[in-house]
């Protein structure tokens, strides 16, 4: 169950339509996970900074459980969502953050309870 949380200082009206469903159906495909497994949130017009700069900027926090633990997973899925990130908000890879988040079962509560796997 992948969490995808895009923070970014670009205001809604630069955001192309329908990102929010291409980034759920690109980070399904990118991670191996069921389309309707992917959680995502998109967050504009944030007041952010990087490096002092203050130009547009992008984070994107990626959380799931057994494939964001190691760094070659991340390597991989890293070049994947800044091809995506880059195409989609065109801001180049020097103005786009990824954070990879490992999460273990019962670190997602759902209906009443802790998530688990037999």
């Amino acid at each position: 169950m992948p969490y995808v949380e895009l923070d970014t200082s670009l205001p809604s009206a630069r955001l192309p339509s329908g990102l929010s469903q291409r980034l759920c159906a690109a980070t399904a495909a990118m991670l191996g996970k069921l389309q309707d497994r992917v959680n995502v949130i998109v967050r504009p017009h944030l007041t952010m900074i990087l490096g002092g700069s203050g130009d547009p900027y992008a984070q994107l926090i990626v959380s799931s459980i057994g494939v964001v633990g190691t760094a070659e997973e991340n390597r991989d899925h890293s070049a994947k969502f800044f091809e995506f990130l880059t195409k989609e908000l065109s801001l180049s890879q020097d103005r786009i953050n990824i954070r990879f988040y490992p999460m273990e079962p019962w670190q997602i509560g759902k209906k009443g309870t802790v998530m688990t796997f037999p």
